[in-house]
């Protein structure tokens, strides 16, 4: 019933921002600072990754060990997996991405977990500003309005996910690391050709 809810609300939410929407995305109170600019996947590949997103965290959250002791965000986004957050033995993110692994559907994971103690929610609120800063400059910036990219924020360090030109990665993560508090950006991009030119 929970799953059919979580559903029926992105679906909803889908149907109020098509097209070229924004919204934000996260699981609970404390999470990463997720945003997606102008996402133009289909309804139904949204909610394959959200499915793929909530079977991974769930897994994950039944260990009393990474539910306890570890920070884990999971973000799917046409199937590629973002494992991200902090855990703090090797051990723990392993055993996370073997849990990503086993999940039927998923085409890539790129675990980016770090070795250290959960953050604090004063670095969780600082991740939520920049995350909005980056957001609201790319949807000010006409050139990455057809692209789909979705932004998460981690103790300062910004993921980039999505499809886009090599032009529109360059303008995203020149936008990312102009924000204040952004330690690193790292792009998880698929590529697709430029627009012909007319």
């Amino acid at each position: 019933m929970k799953k059919i809810a979580q559903r029926a609300c992105l679906v909803a939410g889908l149907a109020l921002t098509l097209p070229g929407c924004f919204f934000v995305v996260g699981a609970a109170a404390g999470a990463a600072a997720i945003a997606v600019v102008y996402d133009h996947r289909t309804i139904a590949n949204t909610l394959e990754d959200t499915d793929l997103a909530n079977q991974i965290s769930d897994k994950i959250q039944a260990i009393p060990g990474l539910h306890n002791d570890c920070h884990i965000e999971v973000t799917a986004f046409h199937r590629v997996v973002l494992l991200s957050g902090e855990t703090p033995n090797t051990t723990w993110r392993q055993q996370a991405e073997e849990i990503a692994r086993s999940v039927p559907g998923v085409r890539r994971i790129y675990n980016q977990l770090t070795i250290q103690g959960p953050t604090s929610s004063l670095t969780r609120t600082s991740d939520s500003w920049i995350t909005t800063k980056i957001k609201s400059t790319m949807l000010a910036t006409e050139n990455l309005k057809s692209s789909s990219i979705k932004v998460i924020t981690e103790n300062g360090t910004v993921y980039l996910m999505g499809i886009v030109t090599m032009e529109q990665a360059n303008t995203a993560v020149n936008i990312a690391r102009e924000v204040s508090g952004v330690q690193k950006v790292v792009k998880i991009f698929q590529y697709r050709p430029a627009p012909a030119q007319e």
